[in-house]
C-alpha cells in the first residue's frame, strides 16, 4: 500500500539504472553481496544502514547479511536516526499485507514527531486499514502541523554513496563501451537502489483532499499541509502540494502560481533524468553526481545542486511544455 504509486500530477521520479545484462546483473547483485559483507563489520549506523540497502535485493543471503538483521544492529546504535526506521518500514512482508512495518511506524511517531511524512505515512495506512474516519482526520492535522517533510532518502544516498567506494567494482561489473567505468557503476547502485525507498501515501492524501474539499477546516488543512511539501525534501512531496494548491486554492494568482511551480519542478526533474543518463557514459558526471550524493543534503537539495553545477537553470525557458511520455 505504500509503494511509490503515482497520483494525478505526480512529477516523474529519477531516471531508473539501464537495465543490465543477465551476466552483468549477477556480477553486480555479488557486488552488492562482497560491499555488504565489508560494511557489515563495522558497528556505526550509517555504514550498517548502507549495508542494509545493499542487501536488500539479495536472494537468499546469509542469516548476518540480510535486510532484517542489518537494520536491527543498525537501529541499536545511539546514532541510529530516524532515516533507519524509515528503512526499517519496508522490512515486512508484503503477502502478508503486514507493509508497512508497524513497529517501525511507531518508532517514526516517537523520534520524528514533527515530520509531516510520518504522519502521510500513517494516513495511508490507516486509510487502508479502515481505522475510523476521526483518525484520518487527525493524521491529516498532524502533517498539516508538522514543521518539515522529510522521506529520508538524501541519508539513504549518502549511505549508499559512502558505501559504495569500500571495495572498486570488478570489471564484469561495467560495461567497457559505455565509459563511466567504475564511477559510473557506483552510481548506478546509489540512486538505483536509494530510489526503492519507502514512500508516504501521497495517493492517499492527495484522494482524501479532493474527496473532502467541501469541507473548510479540510481545506484549510490540506492548503497547510501543501505548504510543508513544497519545502520539503521530496520531488514527489513537492509535486503533491503544489497539485493541493493548484487545486484547492480559491486564489487564481495562487493557483497560477503553482502550476508554473509545477512545470518548473517537472523541468528540473528530467534534467536531472538527463544527467544520470549522462552520467552513465561519462565518467566526471558520475563521479560529480556521487559527490552531490554524498553530501548529505535532500534529495531536493542534490537534484538542486546538480542542476547548478552543470549551469542548467532550475526553471523551465518561457513556453516550455513537458513532452508527453511515448505511448
Amino acid at each position: 500500500t505504500f509503494a511509490a504509486t503515482p497520483w494525478p500530477g505526480a512529477a516523474a521520479g529519477p531516471a531508473k539504472a539501464p537495465v543490465a545484462q543477465k551476466d552483468q546483473t549477477k556480477a553486480l547483485l555479488q557486488f552488492q553481496k562482497d560491499l555488504a559483507s565489508v560494511l557489515a563489520l563495522r558497528t556505526e549506523a550509517e555504514p550498517l544502514l548502507g549495508a542494509a540497502l545493499l542487501a536488500r535485493p539479495l536472494v537468499n543471503p546469509p542469516e548476518v547479511l540480510t535486510y532484517h538483521a542489518l537494520l536491527e544492529r543498525a537501529s541499536r546504535n545511539d546514532d541510529a536516526g530516524p532515516q533507519v526506521a524509515w528503512a526499517r518500514l519496508a522490512d515486512c512482508d508484503t503477502k502478508a499485507d503486514a507493509c508497512p512495518n508497524a513497529e517501525a511506524l511507531a518508532t517514526l511517531q516517537k523520534q520524528a514527531p514533527d515530520n509531516a511524512a510520518v504522519w502521510l505515512l500513517k494516513l495511508g495506512v490507516d486509510g487502508h486499514n479502515n481505522a475510523s474516519k476521526a483518525e484520518v482526520r487527525a493524521d491529516l492535522t498532524r502533517a498539516a502541523n508538522a514543521k518539515l517533510y522529510d522521506d529520508y532518502l538524501g541519508a539513504s544516498l549518502k549511505a549508499l554513496a559512502n558505501s559504495v567506494t569500500q571495495l572498486p567494482p570488478p570489471a564484469d561489473t561495467f560495461n567497457p563501451l559505455q565509459g563511466a567505468g567504475a564511477p559510473g557503476v557506483q552510481m548506478v547502485l546509489v540512486f538505483g537502489l536509494a530510489s526503492a525507498q519507502p514512500m508516504p501515501g501521497f495517493q492517499a492524501t492527495a484522494k482524501y483532499c479532493d474527496e473532502n474539499k467541501e469541507d473548510a477546516s479540510v481545506v484549510t488543512d490540506c492548503l497547510k499541509l501543501a505548504k510543508v511539501l513544497e519545502w520539503g525534501s521530496s520531488p514527489l512531496g513537492r509535486s503533491l502540494g503544489l497539485h493541493l494548491r493548484e487545486t484547492l486554492s480559491t486564489d487564481t494568482s495562487d493557483q497560477a502560481s503553482a502550476k508554473t511551480a509545477r512545470l518548473n519542478l517537472i523541468w528540473q526533474m528530467q534534467r536531472f533524468a538527463q544527467l544520470n543518463l549522462q552520467a552513465q557514459g561519462d565518467k566526471a558526471t558520475a563521479q560529480k553526481l556521487l559527490m552531490l550524493a554524498r553530501s548529505g543534503g535532500t534529495e531536493m537539495s542534490v537534484i538542486l545542486a546538480s542542476l547548478r553545477a552543470y549551469g542548467m537553470p532550475p526553471e523551465a525557458p518561457a513556453g516550455w511544455e513537458p513532452s508527453k511520455p511515448q505511448q
